[in-house]
This record gives C-alpha cells, sequence and structure tokens, in this order.
C-alpha cells in the first residue's frame, strides 16, 4: 500500500521561486493540486511563474515579493499565505546565495550577505510557518546542499551555512516530529540554473545539459517528501553521477 497522500489543496510556500529549484518545484507542486506561494524579491518574474502555474494546473497562486533577510517580511510572507489560503501545509526552504571565494579575502558584506540569506532567512521562515504547520501535521523542507556534508577548500563560509541548515534541520526535526510534522532535507550538488558559482558562472552556464542535475530532479525530490504520510524523508541526496570520485 503506498504511503504517499495527495496534495490537492495543499497550501504551500516557496522561496526563491523566481528561477531554478524554486520555479521547477513550484511547477511540481501545482501539478499535484496545490495551492502555492510564490516568494523573491523579482515580482514580475514571480507573477510571470504564477500566471503559468493557474493556466497550466489551475490552482490558486499568491506572489510575495520577499527579502528573506528581513523577519518582518518573512513574516508577512507567512501571515499572507495563511490569510489567503486558509492555512499551511508545505514550507520549502530553498533561497540561497554564493559570494566571494576564500576566508582571508571575503569582504565582510559578502560574509553577512550569505549568512543572512542562507541561515537568516530559514530561520525567521521556519520560525514563523512552525505553528501553522503542527496544526496542519505540515511538512518543512530545507534544500541543502552537497556543501554542507563534505569539506570542501573553497568558499568555506557557503559551506558552513549549509552545514547550519542540515543541522538546524535535524535539530527541528527532533523538536518536532511528536507534534506530527515531517522535515526533510534535500542535498543537490551542482544544478544548472542561474545559481552562480564563485566565478560568478552560473551552474547553467558551466555544465551542458547532463553533466549536472537538472531543478526538475530537485523539485520531484521535494515533491516526493511531501506526499510521505505517516513516514517522512528525513535526508535526500541528488549527486552528478562522478561527484563523489572528487574523494
Amino acid at each position: 500500500m503506498s504511503t504517499e497522500q495527495s496534495l490537492d489543496g495543499d497550501a504551500a510556500i516557496v522561496t526563491g521561486a523566481s528561477s531554478g529549484i524554486g520555479e521547477a518545484t513550484a511547477h511540481a507542486l501545482a501539478e499535484d493540486g496545490a495551492d502555492v506561494a510564490l516568494a523573491a524579491r523579482r515580482e514580475e518574474r514571480l507573477e510571470s511563474i504564477a500566471t503559468d502555474l493557474e493556466d497550466a494546473y489551475g490552482v490558486e497562486t499568491l506572489v510575495v515579493p520577499t527579502n528573506v533577510r528581513s523577519e518582518d517580511a518573512v513574516d508577512a510572507l507567512v501571515e499572507k499565505t495563511v490569510t489567503e489560503f486558509g492555512g499551511l501545509d508545505l514550507l520549502v526552504n530553498n533561497v540561497g546565495v554564493v559570494a566571494g571565494e576564500g576566508v582571508d579575502d571575503l569582504a565582510t558584506d559578502d560574509y553577512r550577505t550569505m549568512m543572512e540569506v542562507n541561515v537568516d532567512g530559514y530561520f525567521f521562515a521556519t520560525r514563523a510557518a512552525l505553528p501553522h504547520l503542527r496544526e496542519s501535521s505540515g511538512t518543512l523542507v530545507f534544500i541543502g546542499s552537497f556543501a554542507g556534508q563534505y569539506p570542501r577548500p573553497f568558499n568555506p563560509v557557503y559551506a558552513a551555512s549549509k552545514w547550519w541548515v542540515r543541522g538546524f534541520a535535524k535539530s527541528v526535526s527532533a523538536d518536532v516530529g511528536e507534534d506530527d510534522v515531517a522535515v526533510t532535507t534535500i542535498n543537490p550538488a551542482e544544478v544548472r540554473s542561474e545559481f552562480a558559482s564563485e566565478s560568478g558562472e552560473s551552474f547553467e552556464e558551466r555544465f551542458e545539459r547532463g553533466e549536472a542535475s537538472e531543478p526538475t530532479e530537485i523539485a520531484d525530490a521535494v515533491r516526493f517528501a511531501a506526499k510521505q504520510d505517516p513516514s517522512m524523508v528525513s535526508e535526500l541526496d541528488l549527486y552528478r553521477r562522478d561527484k563523489l570520485t572528487f574523494f
């Protein structure tokens, strides 16, 4: 007997929804019938995606331009979603940024940007969403990274922010498991998206199709995790096939 549950009518928030993994995730959830609140800074881009989702899947959408570095903005995102959709069943913490390279020459502004987006943004959204996810016995998904699992010789601050995400997710899971809230961490390696490497070149530019994961693969992993009940996916890794040969 399958443990997968329908997402039809569920209410979801996806941060970093204007491109890449976030955009693909919004499509995957909407395809399964979820109403989706789209959060990112590029309002025009979000409006376009929302129109596509409504036209393709007949779901409700909500566009909420959000800078996740602002706790007030994140609180407003969650409050507006719950008001418009009548609750919250799924939060996908996806937004992320990389800046600079090594520690010795990393600008303080770059350090703070990575920590405020990759760490504070996940904390603010999780804090605001948890009371509603407890009510719905919902699911909390964190997009982690290969960089948050293994030591690496470049951009230790970005890696550390992803180690924080993974540790935070595990500890939140321990805290809310008795409340019937599922917590999943998904760890991709490189994904062909607008996300930029330390050189400033996007992974979409750096990798040819077939050389790295596609955003749709990560989105399918999010959808799979969201549909599990009563069990949960605690952690799921998606790597390009040659990734572990680096070791």
